[in-house]
């Protein structure tokens, strides 16, 4: 059975999700940060950088939040998908780790950032309910776990965002959302 090794609100919460929305059986190692679990001999050979969350599936191990989950898409998701669809996939999910969550997330650039980024997702979400159109996919996952972030750290005003903020709704109020991203203690 699959592995995912994580800790209370953690980035372990995203693939969580994406885990319940795939209903891929899964076991939730949950590793005590604050007693160094994450530090020990047995998670460094799953990851030498000791950081959540990582995946143990069968022989296979695998860290960082965006490569676990474009693995999980790909071994486990409904449908294949041609080269190109794969690196929209993974054009989505480096935008979100990559830019999106440090454009948000680090004070010194939120103001420059945010309108820079949210409101092309805006203009998007507008016209569409999920990033790639009708689908939810893999890369609403990535994309709406940073966005979904904000309330829950942050309490910024997006009012100006209204289709961002419909879209974080429609999401949050998912089954699979609700088990992992909004159940995190």
């Amino acid at each position: 059975m699959l592995k995912l090794y994580g800790s209370t609100s953690s980035r372990a919460s995203i693939v969580h999700w994406y885990l319940e929305e795939l209903g891929v059986p899964y076991e939730f190692v949950k590793l005590d940060m604050q007693a160094s679990e994450h530090l020990q001999p047995a998670y460094l050979a799953i990851n030498p950088i000791s950081k959540v969350p990582a995946i143990v599936d069968g022989d296979f191990q695998l860290w960082e939040s965006g490569a676990i989950l474009l693995y999980l898409a790909d071994k486990y998701g409904k449908t294949s998908v041609s080269t190109e669809e794969r690196a929209v996939f993974s054009q989505w999910v480096l935008f979100a780790n990559a830019t999106l969550g440090p454009g948000i997330f680090t004070e010194a650039s939120r103001d420059r950032e945010m309108p820079r980024l949210l409101t092309p997702l805006n203009e998007i979400f507008s016209k569409q309910p999920f990033l790639l159109g009708n689908e939810f996919s893999v890369v609403d996952v990535a994309v709406g776990s940073i966005l979904n972030y904000i309330p829950i750290m942050l309490k910024l005003d997006l009012n100006s965002y209204p289709a961002v903020l419909n879209y974080m709704k429609q999401l949050s109020e998912r089954p699979a959302f609700q088990k992992s991203i909004n159940g995190r203690a």
